[in-house]
């Protein structure tokens, strides 16, 4: 028979190789370890700049309180550490580190580099490590703030590791969700994480007292707008058993992956009995195949935690477990029930053609959908928001209205002037050919580039009573509305000429009168009183005049003055906007008395249009 292999004492450098190995197990355990090294030493911003997936580099600067000079030289041995110093402490362990694992694990797989600075010193110091020991002495060096580690060619001495992690694409997501998750429960902390030489961060949040803007931030509108709050404790208060806080998504949110976020005493953990007791609700409510989004933050007494149970502190035992379930199953159950009266389906119907669809987004009660029904895919090009409040709502397929369509009997009026507006050619606007030269003019003239940012710009808003605050692509402009929106008048006046739908006064307003409103009210702003005797002799010229121009102004502009002198119709040159009506006696004194109609017989319309719609804005403008 053989002999028995003897047994040897392996050698510290295996030992720590080996361990190494369990701690960090790829880039994404490093991430984690370094930024919860960063949230204990009490920073307000974490920024991480990482290369090729972290195995080339993962660079953490954080604004902490530092690392003292004397104690560099054994930042990275293992078992340092300045969490605790005897194993009682763990009972009330409130820090996220306690092993003094994760930085010798790491030089004894990669290379470490530590920038550091403490407050009061004048210059910061720099140390390279490999093995758990330094590779030189600290030299000093200029720094910012707090610590900078940097672990470049992670895993180089573990070839196969290394290989299979290569052939992984998903190791940037991973720490990119890692990040996301610390960045919505620390709301108290900015976080910044980039790929390297990359310019707009993937995750970029900013230090707010508003949980639901940090999931904003950081998951989307969408995933904000259908989220619920929900609270649950233990029903004995004088036992402190648990107190849980969180977010959960209504049944209108539904993802293809589950989302759920469980920090445990600010611990970020998995907890995968909670997680299937959570799933069994959602499974009543969500459609097949459809996941919630959860957000849980748990506070327990120190001592009802273990949190020595996994190498790298993923996981937590927790005394009462079965209890804390039950309870937190119970009310996320009871706030889905009492928050689905209603629910919003998106539903696809076919149109004329086979390539033409709308959606009609409803309420209706809570019943099964069919089974295997499934809403045919629409292609990108064709989708548009359905909610303007939504920037990242949800989209759908729109009907183009064909010529000669047969229209619903239910359409809105604005779809019928829609469809009257289409089928108007606009070339009969010019049929005069001053009308054919000013509008040559605009489209001889016009900037293609101010007309794309006009055309695509997002409305930001107003910074102050004339400019406006406009986004075009990643640029902020700051525009004068009120010049951009006599142009607008001026253009649209153009191209409907002759063709204006119009406002119907309920009583038609006798133009002397206006007339003489008017000049009373320029007597106010002037500060001077011109006799009642002179104001009605040019009320009555301007009226007899423009009753002489009545069948021009009607056939033109829609303006209507009949026999009397009465003005009953007045044009409209945006749609769905209703003018001010205060401006009516300025705008009549205005056609009366500043246009001249002296050579309209020569000029047709260059005076008139010249003048005319200045005193259209007048009445068309917002104050």
């Amino acid at each position: 028979m053989e002999e028995p292999p003897k047994i040897q004492r392996l050698s510290e450098s295996v030992v720590n190789r080996i361990a190494a190995g369990e701690v960090i197990q790829r880039p994404v355990s490093a991430v984690k370890e370094l930024v919860e090294n960063s949230l204990d030493a009490a920073s307000t911003s974490i920024n991480l700049t990482i290369k090729d997936g972290g195995l080339k580099l993962i660079q953490i600067s954080d604004d902490g309180h530092g690392i003292r000079h004397d104690d560099l030289p054994i930042l990275c041995e293992r078992h340092t550490t300045s969490k605790l110093s005897s194993f009682e402490d763990l009972q009330s362990i409130k820090s996220m580190g306690f092993r003094g694992e994760a930085l010798a694990s790491m030089t004894y797989v990669a290379h470490v580099t530590v920038t550091t600075i403490t407050k009061g010193q004048l210059h910061g110091y720099r140390v390279s490590y490999r093995d758990g020991v330094m590779e030189h002495e600290p030299r000093p060096c200029a720094a910012v703030k707090g610590t900078q580690i940097m672990v470049e060619n992670l895993f180089y001495n573990m070839a196969a590791r290394r290989k299979t992690l290569q052939s992984s694409s998903d190791d940037y997501s991973k720490i990119v969700d890692v990040v996301s998750r610390f960045a919505i429960h620390h709301t108290n902390v900015s976080f910044s994480c980039r790929k390297h030489g990359a310019v707009k961060a993937d995750v970029h949040t900013v230090a707010t007292s508003s949980r639901l803007d940090a999931i904003r931030t950081v998951y989307g509108v969408s995933a904000a707008h259908n989220l619920i709050e929900v609270e649950a404790s233990d029903d004995d208060p004088s036992s402190s058993l648990f107190e849980m806080k969180g977010y959960v998504s209504n049944a209108n949110y539904a993802a293809k992956k589950i989302t759920m976020v469980l920090f445990i005493n600010d611990r970020l953990v998995e907890w995968s009995a909670l997680k299937r007791a959570i799933e069994i609700v959602y499974a009543a409510t969500l459609p097949k195949a459809a996941k919630p989004f959860i957000y849980i933050s748990i506070v327990l007494p120190p001592e009802n935690i273990d949190v020595n149970v996994h190498p790298t502190k993923r996981e937590v035992s927790l005394l009462n477990q079965e209890v804390i379930i039950e309870k937190i199953q119970s009310v996320i159950e009871s706030t889905l029930r009492n928050s689905n009266e209603a629910r919003t389906f998106q539903e696809q119907t076919a149109g004329q053609s086979s390539t033409s669809r709308i959606n009609k987004s409803k309420e209706v009660n809570l019943s099964p959908m069919p089974s295997g029904s499934r809403s045919e895919k629409v292609p990108v090009h064709k989708l548009v928001r359905t909610d303007s409040l939504d920037p990242a709502g949800r989209l759908h397929a729109y009907m183009k209205v064909m010529p000669g369509g047969h229209l619903e009997k239910n359409v809105t009026l604005n779809a019928v002037r829609s469809s009257v507006r289409q089928r108007r050619s606009l070339k009969d606007s010019a049929e005069l050919t001053s009308v054919e030269e000013l509008l040559d003019e605009i489209n001889n003239n016009y900037d293609p580039g101010m007309m794309d940012i006009v055309k695509h710009c997002t409305y930001v808003g107003m910074a102050d009573d004339v400019f406006a605050l406009l986004q075009h692509k990643t640029h902020l402009y700051l525009a004068n509305i009120v010049n951009l929106s006599k142009e607008l008048m001026y253009q649209q006046v153009l191209s409907r000429f002759g063709h204006y739908n119009a406002i119907q006064l309920s009583d038609p307003a006798p133009i002397k009168d206006l007339i003489i409103l008017a000049l009373k009210e320029e007597d106010i702003d002037s500060e001077c009183n011109d006799d009642d005797t002179f104001k009605e002799k040019i009320a009555e010229m301007n009226t007899e005049l423009l009753k002489q121009k009545a069948v021009m102004l009607e056939e033109y502009f829609g303006i209507h003055i009949d026999d009397l002198g009465n003005i009953s119709r007045l044009p409209v040159i945006l749609d769905q906007y209703t003018p001010d009506m205060d401006r009516i006696p300025e705008f009549v004194l205005s056609l009366g008395n500043d246009v001249s109609y002296k050579t309209l017989h020569s000029l047709p319309l260059h005076l008139f249009m010249e003048k005319s719609p200045q005193f259209l804005f007048l009445m068309y403008m917002c104050d």
